[in-house]
């Protein structure tokens, strides 16, 4: 049987960024997006999946997308993104770890090129308030509004009523990862789901198996 999961903040590619697990033939993407430029299949904010049925879902994955968000919003989108899922439904967040990002400004300052990406060199004042050169050329969508670490993700998504919850930190990349369940599932199955869809997932297995 196909499986769904909506792609929130798409972007303009069609089939684009993804997990591991969601690349598989077994799922089926849904695009949403607020930018109408980018052709989504539905157009909505995150805090709004209102054109979404409920529990219609057996995935979401958010993508650098709940730093976008005002502090007071993020909640608001996560409930939404639990309320889509079906009961055994999950979600997969990555957004910018500001604790990470924190301790780079300490070390080497605001403008100093942290990575190369796809769009060109990253500074962390690109990581703390959004890409400047995209926002610069009018795509204010582009700009960041609030930020986490790993304890206010896992503080936000129980607030927001996920049964189990994983929450990673990868410094190298200045990254967050979170994979949470609607309703609290069995451990072995939470850890099966990292697998699929957390990226250097076999070190943090060998991790949470020696916990």
């Amino acid at each position: 049987m196909i499986k769904r999961f909506l792609h929130v903040g798409c972007g303009p590619a069609k089939k684009g960024p993804r997990t591991p697990g969601f690349a598989g033939d077994g799922w089926d993407e849904i695009r949403l997006d607020i930018d109408a430029s980018v052709n989504p299949d539905v157009i909505a904010s995150i805090t709004d999946l209102s054109p979404i049925e409920t529990a219609s879902l057996d995935a979401v994955f958010s993508s650098h997308n709940i730093e976008h968000l005002y502090p007071h919003e993020a909640p608001l989108a996560l409930r939404e993104f639990h309320r889509v899922l079906n009961n055994d439904g999950f979600v997969v967040i990555t957004c910018p770890d500001i604790a990470s990002v924190a301790a780079y400004i300490a070390n080497n300052g605001l403008d100093s090129v942290a990575y190369m990406s796809g769009m060109g060199p990253i500074t962390p004042l690109d990581m703390v308030f959004g890409h400047n050169a995209s926002i610069q050329n009018g795509n204010v969508y582009m700009a960041h509004r609030t930020a986490f670490t790993r304890k206010t993700l896992q503080k936000a998504l129980s607030q927001s009523g996920y049964g189990s919850i994983m929450t990673f930190e990868k410094p190298a990349r200045f990254e967050l990862w979170a994979l949470a369940t609607k309703t609290e599932q069995s451990r072995a199955k939470v850890v099966d789901l990292v697998m699929q869809h957390i990226p250097g997932s076999q070190s943090i297995r060998d991790r949470l198996m020696a916990e």
